[in-house]
């Protein structure tokens, strides 16, 4: 099945997911999921990142995770796994920004975390920026949401950009996965 194409001049909502995908899971997909079904996103953007920076090396090489992902989402049409780093020179979710806004101008944007990235999103290079050009999609994540919820984030993104989504989680993460 051909993936999701998008053109420049309709207006559509796209949803970005960022990480390593190390390995990619059941709850990368069960929020893609949500968020689209939720927001009526056109497509959700699995964007990987070669190395996050906040968190250690990753045990797959960027090729490896791209593909497994490419895999694991391919009868899910509204997904599109992408590598962007080389074409923007950056691994800052900003960066990913901007670009996805020049290159899809009429699009709104929805970046989606969990909560566990929400305890930290104001260590993230232009975090403020980031609500101004996007919309911020929280999916709870055990044990981080009474955290999440006292984050400076939390306290100073305006609520209209920034939406906290509870739902049924799916018990398991990347870091599990790669301990088995």
């Amino acid at each position: 099945m051909a993936k999701v194409k998008l053109e420049n001049n309709v207006k559509t909502k796209i949803g970005i997911l960022g990480g390593t995908f190390d390995p990619c899971h059941l709850g990368h997909l069960k929020i893609s999921k949500i968020a689209k079904n939720k927001f009526k996103l056109t497509k959700v953007i699995w964007a990987i990142t070669k190395k996050n920076p906040h968190k250690k090396e990753s045990l797959a090489n960027i090729e490896q995770r791209i593909n497994s992902c490419k895999k694991f989402t391919k009868k899910y049409r509204y997904i599109q796994v992408n590598y962007f780093e080389k074409k923007i020179k950056s691994n800052r979710t900003f960066n990913l920004i901007n670009y996805l806004k020049n290159k899809f101008k009429n699009a709104e944007l929805f970046l989606v975390i969990g909560a566990d990235n929400l305890v930290n999103f104001h260590k993230w290079k232009n975090w403020r920026n980031i609500s101004k050009k996007c919309s911020i999609l929280v999916f709870d994540r055990y044990p981080y949401k009474s955290k999440a919820l006292k984050s400076l984030a939390f306290k100073q993104i305006d609520k209209q950009k920034l939406k906290f989504i509870n739902f049924r989680k799916v018990n398991i993460s990347s870091s599990q996965l790669r301990k088995i």
